[in-house]
């Protein structure tokens, strides 16, 4: 149990963007036995990057462990409390590393390469990029991005740029969210959890939610007008959720800002309205790109 505990499976909640491809790249609309295909290696790319996930926090926990101690929250982790031994963690960081890369290799070895840089990437932050101030968020926001193009790559699809490109906005938003989260719940001893920490201020924080928030709208909104949006889908109408982007991006705002929750785990795991949100945002999207192969038109309903 403390070693499912070790390997945080809470946190495995991240990896979803995976599948961003197999939906925005309709690769559920088509026969049934390419649909399964696809949602199969999209599940087995997912677990891949579970189980890389696990080994980058691991090794995190043995980096942090002394720090760890200390946090009122992180104290409670397997290493830092003792519950689990530096050497058995080690070994378990290493074994779900290699899982992962084996995994990877069955299905492609395209996703092997992405694996294997995300797992050096953490590594580096690991030990040295999380201490530089923006830099760490983003790498951060980075990984996110090698997830979204893992999910492209696993089952063929184009890598469209604005793929990456909205993955990066958002995630960057997210990840100065959780910044703003840990500097509320930390307060005047930030500094000694997180070294960055000290560099950042709550109105610096607030000023980069405002920035990065803004340009994962923008971006958002830019893709669903793109004239190659309209030629894949048919259509322009994802513009029309526009309405829950905004929702879920100022509500996450203002969870982190006031420090209700820890960061975006939390809040994707925790805050009701929000999975509403998400969940209401998925749908719509789901909806309008596969209208069509459902033999629903929008065009009667949704002009412009």
């Amino acid at each position: 149990m403390r070693l499912l505990q070790l390997m945080r499976p809470s946190h495995w909640t991240k990896n979803v963007f995976v599948f961003a491809a197999l939906v925005f790249g309709k690769k559920l609309s088509g026969p049934a036995g390419e649909a399964f295909v696809a949602v199969a290696s999209a599940a087995g790319g997912f677990v891949c990057f579970c189980v890389a996930s696990s080994a980058i926090y691991i090794f995190n926990d043995i980096i942090d462990r002394g720090a760890d101690s200390l946090h009122p929250e992180k104290s409670k982790r397997p290493i830092a409390a003792g519950a689990v031994s530096m050497g058995s963690a080690a070994v378990l960081s290493g074994l779900c590393a290699a899982a992962a890369i084996i995994g990877a290799l069955v299905l492609t070895w395209s996703l092997t390469v992405i694996i294997a840089a995300y797992v050096l990437l953490m590594v580096l932050y690991s030990l040295l990029l999380k201490r530089v101030m923006i830099v760490d968020c983003i790498v951060i926001s980075t990984g996110f991005c090698l997830r979204a193009v893992a999910g492209a790559v696993v089952i063929g699809v184009f890598i469209s740029p604005w793929l990456i490109i909205c993955t990066f906005a958002l995630c960057l938003f997210l990840a100065f969210g959780k910044r703003r989260a840990e500097l509320a719940r930390l307060r005047e001893n930030s500094q000694s959890f997180r070294e960055t920490l000290g560099a950042y201020s709550p109105e610096l924080l607030a000023h980069m939610l405002d920035v990065t928030s803004g340009l994962a709208v923008v971006c958002f909104l830019l893709y669903t007008m793109d004239a190659r949006t309209l030629t894949v889908f048919g259509t322009n109408n994802l513009v029309y959720t526009t309405p829950l982007v905004l929702y879920c991006i100022f509500r996450f705002s203002a969870l982190v800002q006031n420090g209700a929750f820890g960061g975006p785990t939390e809040i994707i795991l925790r805050d009701r309205p929000f999975q509403i949100g998400v969940v209401l945002w998925v749908l719509c999207c789901a909806g309008i790109i596969y209208a069509k192969s459902l033999g629903f038109s929008f065009g009667d309903v949704l002009a412009y």
